[in-house]
């Protein structure tokens, strides 16, 4: 196995950094999965606002939203560790993190965020998660990541701020930033423990029984009083049509949640931590792009321009990610 710029030395062997990229290379489908990864994700926004206008808190709408994903994919996760559930004992400690950060406390924390500032500057903090990686490697490791790794990585910050539209009507709140951060922090977890590629545990087990684990710690944190939990069966308001509650809360669960992680774990480790975390930016884009279909919301001229910043900063990462391989080979 060949060294590439994110292999770490050092760490303990149920959280040792993974291989940064596939031996073989991802190829269009793999992209192709983490992009509808991010398309579903970017659906969530849409269906659990639906759900707070109706009565539900944060907490119980992401518990919910996780628990339900959990019992979806529950038998393809038992299938998938048919003879196998060694696997989950052995790692127990790196399923835990994934659940409590990259699925639960991702999700909570963006939730608690954009009830004290505006969207654009939750998801603008939440995705700093990539540049978090690139900062986390240099200072874990003390090797400086490639010049094409870091203005990458500057190129899609800037693009996501103009995507964003953080400088038009951006309200900052102390608390509001730290959720936000936060859910960042979360996120780059969940890219650390879903990106590595030489681990054994199956991606629907890792995304199950990570899940059902996020799902438990949150209700734990409800049972005993310190996650507040407030749901409704009123009707939701969804792309001006009244619909049941469950209709958003189950799309919510098995779009936005159960599909989305499975196809994250996969791609993610396809393409590694860093790349796919930086993929995972289209999520942005295609939260525009609904919003334009759903609620009519034409994009802006500058939030286009950003979009195609995120796009040259994708690839200034991978090429920053395939120079050290490259050189490697030599």
């Amino acid at each position: 196995m060949t060294t590439d710029v994110l292999t770490t030395t050092g760490v303990p062997s149920d959280l040792e950094a993974p291989a940064s990229l596939p031996h073989a290379g991802p190829g269009v489908g793999t992209i192709g999965i983490a992009l509808l990864s991010a398309a579903a994700f970017s659906t969530s926004g849409s269906f659990a606002t639906a759900l707070l206008k109706a009565g539900w808190s944060p907490g119980a709408a992401v518990t919910a939203r996780i628990g339900l994903a959990a019992l979806v994919l529950a038998p393809p996760t038992i299938w998938s560790l048919h003879g196998r559930w060694h696997l989950v004992r052995r790692k127990a400690v790196a399923i835990m993190l994934y659940g409590l950060t990259g699925v639960a406390g991702c999700q909570l924390a963006y939730f608690y965020a954009v009830q004290h500032l505006s969207v654009g500057v939750a998801l603008m903090l939440e995705y700093l998660s990539p540049v978090l990686l690139v900062l986390g490697y240099w200072v874990w490791t003390r090797r400086r990541p490639s010049t094409p790794t870091i203005v990458g990585a500057a190129v899609c910050v800037a693009g996501l701020m103009l995507v964003l539209d953080v400088f038009g009507d951006a309200h900052l709140s102390l608390t509001g930033v730290l959720w936000g951060l936060g859910a960042a922090v979360g996120s780059a977890g969940y890219f650390i423990i879903a990106g590595r590629a030489d681990d054994d545990l199956p991606p629907m087990a890792l995304a199950g029984v990570g899940m059902a684990a996020g799902a438990v710690f949150l209700g734990a944190l409800g049972t005993i009083g310190l996650l507040p939990m407030r749901a409704s069966t009123n009707e939701t308001t969804f792309v001006g049509h009244q619909l049941p509650f469950w209709l958003p809360l189950g799309a919510l669960a098995v779009l936005s949640t159960a599909f989305a992680y499975f196809t994250g774990v996969i791609a993610a480790r396809s393409l590694g931590r860093t790349v796919a975390s930086f993929v995972a930016l289209a999520e942005v884009l295609f939260s525009v792009l609904f919003a334009w279909l759903l609620l009519g919301q034409l994009p802006l001229v500058i939030q286009l321009l950003g979009g195609l910043l995120i796009v040259g900063g994708v690839i200034l990462v991978r090429l920053g990610e395939l120079r050290p391989r490259a050189e490697t080979a030599l």
